[in-house]
């Protein structure tokens, strides 16, 4: 299909299946579509306008989180339900096939894609997704995950978001923790946490790749790390993904969510990435 042209950061909505997904379109070119979860399109705006030079960027907001209300706030968002809804956009843009870059959750939403609709994408960058099912202690890390559900649903919600950071490895300054999770939180992020917590999270990192499909389908699959991830669970869990896809994993500026902490290093290595350059 023909690139599409449009003005930077255009935006709209698809009515889905039980849900409306909000989208934002900036540049022009081949389609490059830039996805997260539950973290949303605001997160990638400084990445998308740095892309937007030779790129058609595709950001949304996964359903049931920000623009993108759910008509059930109970759904489970399941790596297949997103990955229906990126078809969706993908479909709707007519700007297919797509390179994909998805970060943590994004990034398991992205392999989902590659599984169920390998015609809509020719490159999936998959950044540090928490595919746990792969480790050898997958065993301890399923409880660990239920220790974390079990103690945000006791109420203790600020508990829950310290366990969960603990059970992925990344420790942060307590003023960090502080500003990122204390404090008043309006209805609808109480909503999205819920949501996170009871029907996301477990689905997330429990959710197992069809590992031969995706190692002998078409879309090219590139598995990035974060230079500054060594050790945190995405790090172990991204490395066994190369590994059973007989990759390189290739090494991307940062940590996990290195693409808000410098967007012009990271757009820089997506660039050389999507130009075919050899991981390093």
């Amino acid at each position: 299909m023909d690139p599409i042209t449009t003005a930077p950061a255009a935006n709209g909505t698809l009515r889905a299946p039980d849900a409306r997904l909000y989208y934002e379109v900036r540049g022009e070119g081949p389609l490059l579509v830039l996805v997260g979860a539950p973290m949303a399109a605001e997160a990638f705006a400084p990445l998308a306008d740095l892309l937007a030079t030779g790129h058609t960027v595709l950001t949304t907001d996964p359903r049931g989180v920000g623009r993108s209300p759910a008509d059930d706030p109970e759904q489970d968002s399941t790596p297949e339900l997103r990955a229906a809804d990126l078809a969706r956009l993908i479909t709707h843009l007519n700007a297919g096939p797509a390179a994909v870059l998805g970060s943590s959750g994004g990034a398991i939403s992205a392999l989902a894609l590659a599984q169920s609709r390998p015609e809509l994408v020719h490159t999936v960058v998959a950044h540090e997704p928490p595919l746990a099912e792969l480790l050898d202690d997958r065993d301890e890390h399923r409880a660990r995950t239920e220790d974390v559900i079990a103690t945000f649903t006791s109420g203790d919600r600020i508990g829950g978001h310290r366990k969960f950071m603990a059970s992925i490895g990344i420790t942060m300054p307590e003023e960090m923790f502080q500003q990122m999770y204390g404090g008043p939180r309006d209805e609808r992020e109480l909503a999205e946490e819920r949501r996170f917590f009871l029907h996301e999270l477990r689905l997330t990192v429990g959710w197992r790749p069809d590992v031969t499909a995706l190692r002998d389908g078409t879309p090219r699959l590139v598995v990035g790390i974060g230079a500054a991830s060594g050790g945190q669970l995405c790090d172990r869990t991204s490395t066994a993904l190369a590994a059973g896809l007989g990759v390189e994993p290739v090494i991307f500026p940062g940590g996990h969510v290195g693409f808000t902490e410098d967007p012009a290093r990271f757009a820089a290595r997506l660039r050389e990435v999507l130009d075919g350059a050899p991981a390093a």
